[in-house]
């Protein structure tokens, strides 16, 4: 379901998130808070240039900005959004912990640490960054999670990079359905099966690495596509992603490209064309496994 991130209400509850200032629709996550479902990551960005990147992106428009503490950035990400200028609870911001923090106790000194070094009193979405199910903590960690939302700390608490089996144990052992499930998504892995268990079970989709790190800027089924409609292939694949439901976090570093990513809005790809595009799927993934990557333990 989506809605304008206006309303401050659903389904009896305070929403955290105001859209006045953005034209992005918003999806409304299972915990009934909204979530802007065109974000800016800041992966890979080095801390020195974190803080006019964000800017750029929240003069461009963005409202929802998507870091990490594996990033190294969240200070100058933190700073930017502090210093912008607009109220607090137009700006939706996201972190996430690393692999070395997952444990209770150590998640909530994670977690402090985080948001010192953002300048923050809340977060609207804090995520557990790798299930690393060799180490077998990821339930504790998302119990942590939900003891920091209970206080009022975090708006929605979620997952990034889990698959199904990870998902279900958390959802069964914790009695909690996580609002976000960020995964590696993109032309060439188009996750169909997960993201109809996201469905089935009420958690957002968010993508990652929405345009393959570039690769799938040089298709000539999605430049085809590109030239059909007058736009980029930047924008036509995050077109694609919105019209299949997902929340989409591109990242650049350029601010024509930052504003040309974000003039999404005004057109639409037909049913041909959306099918032309998830048929290009492969199953290739550009990051780690999910099954077997462990780094940071």
């Amino acid at each position: 379901m989506f809605v304008d991130g206006s309303a401050n209400r659903f389904y009896g509850r305070i929403v955290t998130f105001r859209n006045e200032s953005s034209p992005v629709p918003s999806v409304v996550l299972n915990d009934g808070t909204v979530i802007p479902k065109l974000g800016f990551g800041v992966f890979q960005v080095a801390d020195e240039e974190a803080f006019d990147t964000v800017t750029a992106a929240l003069r461009a428009g963005y409202r929802h900005i998507d870091t990490a503490a594996a990033y190294g950035n969240e200070a100058e990400v933190g700073r930017a959004v502090n210093e912008f200028g607009l109220p607090r609870d137009e700006v939706y911001l996201t972190t996430k912990l690393w692999n070395s923090e997952q444990g209770y106790d150590s998640t909530l000194r994670a977690f402090d640490a985080s948001m010192q070094l953002l300048g923050l009193d809340y977060l609207d979405l804090y995520l557990i960054h790798w299930p690393v199910a060799r180490a077998d903590r990821f339930v504790d960690t998302f119990r942590a999670f939900q003891s920091l939302k209970s206080q009022g700390r975090i708006g929605s608490i979620g997952v990034s990079n889990f698959t199904r089996a990870h998902l279900e144990r958390v959802i069964a052992e914790t009695g909690e359905t996580p609002s976000v499930n960020q995964i590696e998504l993109h032309p060439s892995l188009v996750q169909a099966e997960l993201r109809a268990f996201h469905a089935e079970h009420g958690i957002a989709t968010e993508a990652w690495s929405p345009l393959g790190q570039g690769a799938a800027l040089k298709d000539p089924t999605i430049a085809q596509i590109a030239t059909d409609t007058g736009r980029t292939p930047a924008q036509v694949i995050i077109r694609w992603h919105l019209q299949l439901g997902n929340v989409v976090i591109p990242k650049s570093v350029t601010p024509a490209r930052i504003q040309e990513n974000f003039d999404v809005f005004s057109f639409e790809l037909t049913p041909e064309q959306m099918m032309q595009i998830s048929a290009l799927d492969t199953g290739a993934r550009i990051g780690p496994d999910p099954e077997t990557f462990s780094v940071g333990l």
